[in-house]
């Protein structure tokens, strides 16, 4: 039953059944954040991408890891918790002789590989979705060194909200197509926060940017995150 079902299963068959996947044009530019154009590209990944094996933690329907595949040369990788998001991007972008899709749990992939990548990122992804304690070592220690992971992540003062004051996760909500929401778990820190974690994972923060949508309200929508590896 769907009642029973992970909420990102749901909202994937939500966004299955209101339109199928088709062959897609592969995106200008990578997005970052909430508002299409805004932010930097795929540049804060690397000075060089070509032939580079770069790893996406929760691609959905994988439209950066096809821009990194056909406009910057990179061998990408795109890992998705839910098949049906993995199906789509396939179907989206499946022809990419240098792009992969994989069905699975970010961390369950890089507890099982023993591949190496030259950047490693998430956009609105896996990371803080899954217990940073766990994900942030996982992916330092399949990240080469002196190469970057970039991650973005919903502004933990989105809408007036506070951010986390602890190591736990706090509520939040997926809201699918038809404006029904799901309640999940997520690591909602502040760049502070997310510098500790990742300092003990053995990777150096580098940048922290906050981005706001005008569409929206006064508030940070988005909080993106790059690190490197010592």
């Amino acid at each position: 039953m769907l009642s029973q079902a992970s909420p990102w299963y749901v909202h994937a068959l939500k966004r299955t059944t209101a339109g199928a996947a088709e062959p897609l044009t592969v995106p200008a530019r990578m997005e970052w954040t909430t508002r299409p154009g805004s932010g930097p590209g795929a540049e804060i990944l690397g000075p060089d991408l070509c032939r580079k094996r770069v790893l996406e933690l929760g691609c959905g329907p994988g439209h950066n890891a096809a821009h990194l595949a056909t406009r910057y040369g990179a061998q990408a990788t795109g890992v998705d918790l839910v098949g049906l998001q993995v199906r789509r991007a396939r179907s989206h972008y499946g022809r990419l002789n240098t792009l992969t899709f994989v069905a699975g749990h970010a961390l369950h992939y890089l507890q099982a590989s023993d591949d190496h990548f030259d950047a490693i990122y998430s956009v609105f992804g896996a990371i803080g979705l899954v217990a940073p304690e766990l994900l942030l070592p996982a992916i330092a220690q399949h990240l080469k060194p002196r190469c970057t992971l970039a991650f973005s992540v919903p502004h933990p003062q989105r809408g007036g909200r506070r951010p986390s004051t602890d190591d736990r996760p706090g509520r939040d909500y997926v809201s699918l197509p038809d404006c029904t929401r799901l309640p999940i778990a997520r690591w909602d820190f502040d760049a502070h926060c997310w510098d500790k974690h990742l300092d003990r994972a053995g990777l150096w923060l580098t940048s922290a940017q906050e981005f706001h949508d005008a569409r929206h309200d006064r508030w940070p929508t988005t909080l993106l995150i790059t690190a490197r590896k010592l």
